[in-house]
C-alpha cells in the first residue's frame, strides 16, 4: 500500500497523467468540431490530434527536468524515452495504420466474394508529425503550468 500511496502522491506522475487526459479530451472536442460527431471512445483511442503519447512523455520529461535539473541523469532518461515514443508514434504505428487500411480494403473485397473474415483492423494507430508536435507542446505547457502553480 505504501508504494501505491507514493505513486498516487507523486506530482510528476500527476503532471503526465493530466497532460494525457487533456490530450484525450481534446481529441473528442476536435472530432466533434471537425465531424459533428460526439465519439466518447476517443478518450481511450489511439491516433488523432493531439498525440496523447507525446503529451504524456514530454510532460514527464519536462517535469523531471524542472524538478531534478535539465542536466540530470533522470531528465536524460526521460528525454530519450520521449524521443523513442514520439518516433514510434509517427513512424512505426502510423505505418501499421496504413497497412491496416490496405488490409481492410482487401477484407471488403473478400467479403464480397463470400470469404469469411472475422473483423476489420484498427486503422487509426499512429500520428502525423503535426499531431506529435502538438502533443509534445501540450505536454511541455502542462508541466510548466504545474510548475508555476507550485505542484512540481
Amino acid at each position: 500500500m505504501e508504494v501505491l500511496r507514493q505513486i498516487t502522491s507523486n506530482p510528476i506522475v500527476w503532471t503526465a497523467v493530466v497532460a494525457w487526459a487533456i490530450a484525450q479530451i481534446l481529441k473528442i472536442l476536435i472530432e466533434f468540431i471537425q465531424n459533428r460527431t460526439f465519439d466518447v471512445s476517443r478518450i481511450t483511442g489511439t491516433g488523432g490530434m493531439p498525440s496523447s503519447h507525446s503529451s504524456f512523455v514530454t510532460s514527464l520529461a519536462t517535469a523531471i527536468g524542472i524538478s531534478e535539473g535539465f542536466n540530470s541523469t533522470y531528465f536524460a532518461i526521460a528525454m530519450a524515452l520521449a524521443f523513442i515514443v514520439m518516433y514510434d508514434a509517427q513512424g512505426v504505428r502510423r505505418q501499421a495504420g496504413k497497412q491496416a487500411a490496405i488490409l481492410n480494403i482487401i477484407t471488403r473485397l473478400l467479403l464480397e466474394k463470400d470469404v469469411p473474415i472475422e473483423r476489420n483492423l484498427k486503422e487509426l494507430l499512429g500520428h502525423t508529425p503535426l499531431q506529435v508536435f502538438c502533443g509534445a507542446l501540450l505536454g511541455i505547457i502542462v508541466a510548466i503550468v504545474f510548475h508555476q502553480a507550485g505542484v512540481i
